[in-house]
């Protein structure tokens, strides 16, 4: 049985900063890229970052290059998430998923490529 759990979320003033963490089991996680995507009150769900399963590429959506990077160790089964400069706009609820899908990069910035999603993990930048 595949789960996801995500936690590390919280409040945080603008400019601050928090690391996600995403424990995957039920599958062989070196198999698999890992995504983050996060979704927001009244708006559809987001693509932030995503890795390949050997970690060698990693992907940012536009909004968070520079301040976020994606990490993961394959031997704990873990993916990160570590959020810098953090602004209000980066408020939502934060998803890890996991895809099978190896193919050209901008396919992992889709969300229907992912097949397992985690519960999420609020995220809260205000002051």
């Amino acid at each position: 049985q595949v789960q996801l759990v995500e936690s590390g979320g919280g409040l945080v003033q603008p400019g601050g900063s928090l690391r996600l963490s995403c424990a995957a089991s039920g599958f062989t996680f070196s198999s698999y890229a890992m995504g983050w995507f996060r979704q927001a009150p009244g708006k559809e769900r987001e693509f932030v970052a995503a890795i390949r399963r050997n970690s060698g590429s990693t992907y940012y959506a536009d909004s968070v290059k520079g301040r976020f990077t994606i990490s993961r160790d394959n031997a704990e089964n873990t993916v990160y998430l570590q959020m810098n400069n953090l602004k209000p706009d980066d408020t939502a609820l934060y998803y890890c998923a996991t895809s099978p899908y190896d193919g050209p990069y901008y396919g992992l910035r889709t969300a229907r490529q992912y097949d397992y999603w985690g519960q999420g993990t609020q995220v809260t930048v205000s002051s």
